[in-house]
């Protein structure tokens, strides 16, 4: 949690380091992102970081949660304005090309969660995981007993297990067309949003069977 100075600041100022930050972590890691770096293009110094936050790990984790939130926010908004009145598994082949598009337009916001994902350090990861995975459930396990209530999904089916195929998918298309190894099977790597719905429907359709009520 920041620090009171932090809040104290200016809004132009916050964001000016919160970009910054986001820009370093994003492309270096926890491990190698510098603080130095981030003090010198944000136009402050070194030591006021630490009059912002108490040490880099806090900083770190304060950068991915602003990101996930920033991700979430928009989700829902696009989430909103997708047609609820189609069945579930045309509603999330809407949902995720919007989130196939977001992070083809969101490069900071992608590289954060690439950051996420990638830290090393499991101690570090499993902070900065555990507040992006709850962003993301927060909308997923809601999400999920609705369609169940409007009968798209069929009441045998394991709400749980369907939240961790999702929550697995989620990072798969926001990485996989920008990070080398990490798809050898689908070939998305360099893949535009327009040219992963194939695989964003074969993807649902392998999971069909888990939710899709009996004919």
């Amino acid at each position: 949690m920041p620090t009171s100075t932090w809040f104290r600041l200016n809004v132009a100022k916050r964001e000016r380091v919160l970009e910054v930050a986001m820009r370093e972590f994003g492309e270096h890691g926890y491990s190698t992102g510098s603080l130095n770096t981030i003090a010198r293009e944000a136009g402050i110094a070194k030591g006021s970081l630490f009059q912002y936050f108490t040490d880099k790990l806090e900083f770190f984790a304060f950068v991915c949660d602003e990101a996930s939130r920033r991700i979430r926010e928009e989700m829902e908004r696009r989430i909103a304005q997708v047609d609820f009145d189609q069945s579930f598994d045309e509603w999330l082949f809407d949902v995720l090309c919007d989130w196939t598009e977001y992070m083809a337009d969101h490069p900071l916001e992608r590289a954060v969660t690439a950051a996420t994902n990638f830290e090393l350090d499991n101690s570090v990861r499993s902070v900065v995981r555990d507040t992006a995975n709850q962003h993301y459930l927060q909308v997923i396990h809601p999400t999920l007993q609705l369609w169940r209530e409007k009968g798209d999904i069929r009441d045998d089916a394991d709400l749980d297990v369907l939240a961790t195929v999702i929550l697995t998918i989620l990072p798969f298309l926001a990485l996989a067309p920008y990070y080398d190894g990490l798809d050898p099977i689908h070939d998305l790597r360099g893949r535009t949003p327009a040219e992963q719905r194939p695989v964003v429907r074969q993807l649902i359709a392998g999971f069909k069977p888990m939710f899709a009520p009996h004919k």
